[in-house]
């Protein structure tokens, strides 16, 4: 254990050592939760698309509409986390029980102006759970900021997998069962159905969350003022390696967020035979799911793994290559022949999506030295705001290119964000003789996607 560790966890009580492990479950099960939601979403709208007849604009700017709200919110989620850290059992429970009830107004919507409003309010309740949950891991072990960060990350990863599998089981008509009078189907519902019914797991479980969080012991905070805050706002800010990050985090944003909302969309469509380019693979729901949560899969396995490493080796060896290969692997997505060729694309790329930005929170908090760390985790997580406009320019781009030229917009956006990433100072914690060895650990951790 490092000085600074021994230091750290010297000042806690036992009482208070006993009750952050609770914290970390609780925060890591809440997130999981948080991201089943996240996952869902995706695919549902997918759906929503072809029942409502929307265009890829329309329906770039319904994804982007919540994005932006995700990201203006985060900024005061950022504030709260910082002043109320001994209460983010509540702000967990307003996080969830937000998520919930958006996805219900969102399951009544009767047209695309609905939609775009009620899109509005769901990019909100998630931005209230990452400032102060990821600030609470990072500030108790910040010897191992990367690995602990990472862990969280795999909750997220856990949370997507069982999303878009859930979502697939409940609107596929999937397991024959019959008498010998009649045979039936097990009931699908609608995609408007299973957003009205999400309400009620979200609520269950911000409930949970609060009263698991509810006894925890903690300690004070430093920052206690909205002058405080924004004194630390505007001394990050300032940084220029800080505001590098941002950037770079923004432009990742903006690449990964077309994925999220064109591939399902992609995989889901069928053939289009006036307008071939328009069409996709025409997949139903559960196979959707299931190609979605194979990537969480190997997600999960990379995340600590490359957490890990850049805790060990540093935050650029680990970014560089994985920032590239994931580049690529959006452009080889135009390519690729449906079948053991696009299973193979879509694992590889989960290694990376779900990795990268742990990894850039964590070099952020280095960048920071430990300081305002809710306030750094608001300001990485509020880069995804330039993420708002990708779904729309996407979705122009599709109306008039088709449907895999999305993927090409987001490998040039990905790429782009690593060259800028690769002309930023970092802290030189890299022990640049182990250069290679990383690099190795980081291809095995993508060859572990092909086995």
């Amino acid at each position: 254990m490092s000085n600074e560790a021994a230091a750290v966890d010297s000042e806690f009580s036992p009482e208070i050592k006993a009750g952050r492990n609770r914290l970390a479950v609780t925060v890591i099960i809440g997130h999981a939760v948080k991201h089943v939601f996240n996952s869902a979403l995706p695919l549902l709208l997918a759906m929503m698309k072809a029942d409502l007849a929307l265009s890829a604009t329309q329906y770039g700017i319904i994804a982007g509409v919540g994005r932006g709200t995700s990201g203006a919110t985060t900024m005061v989620a950022g504030y709260l986390g910082e002043r109320f850290a001994n209460r983010s059992g509540a702000m967990l429970f307003l996080s969830l029980s937000l998520m919930g009830i958006s996805y219900f107004l969102l399951g009544i919507a009767p047209s695309f102006w609905w939609l775009l409003l009620v899109m509005l309010l769901v990019g909100i309740g998630p931005s209230l759970y990452h400032p102060p949950a990821i600030a609470s891991l990072s500030w108790k072990v910040p010897d191992k900021r990367g690995f602990a960060i990472s862990l969280h990350g795999t909750g997220s990863s856990i949370g997507e997998m069982l999303g878009t599998v859930i979502v697939g089981l409940l609107t596929t008509e999937t397991f024959k069962v019959g008498t010998l009078v009649t045979s039936t189907y097990l009931v699908a519902f609608e995609w408007h159905e299973v957003l009205k019914i999400s309400v009620i797991p979200a609520l269950v479980f911000a409930v949970l969350v609060y009263m698991l969080m509810k006894n925890i012991p903690t300690v004070e905070t430093e920052t206690s003022s909205v002058g405080e805050y924004f004194g630390d706002l505007g001394g990050l800010l300032r940084d220029k390696s800080m505001l590098g990050l941002i950037f770079v985090t923004a432009l990742r944003a903006m690449g990964q967020s077309a994925i999220m909302y064109f591939l399902p969309l992609y995989l889901l469509t069928g053939e289009d035979l006036i307008n071939p380019e328009q069409g996709g693979l025409g997949k139903d729901a559960l196979t959707v799911g299931f190609y979605l949560a194979g990537a969480q899969v190997t997600g999960i396995f990379a995340q600590p793994l490359m957490g890990w490493i850049s805790d060990k080796y540093g935050r650029k060896i680990v970014l560089m290559p994985a920032m590239t290969v994931l580049g690529v692997l959006f452009i080889t997505l135009n390519y690729v022949s449906d079948g053991y060729q696009l299973v193979l694309n879509v694992l590889a790329m989960g290694a990376f999506v779900y990795s990268l930005h742990t990894i850039f929170i964590a070099a952020a908090m280095d960048v920071s030295k430990g300081k305002a760390q809710s306030t750094v985790v608001s300001l990485i997580y509020g880069a995804s705001f330039l993420g708002t406009v990708s779904p729309i320019v996407a979705g122009l781009i599709v109306d008039e290119f088709g449907l895999k030229a999305a993927f090409i917009y987001s490998g040039i956006v990905a790429l782009t964000a690593t060259l800028v990433f690769g002309l930023l100072k970092l802290p030189k914690n890299e022990n640049r003789q182990y250069l290679v060895h990383s690099f190795i650990c980081v291809l095995h951790t993508f060859m572990f996607a092909f086995t």
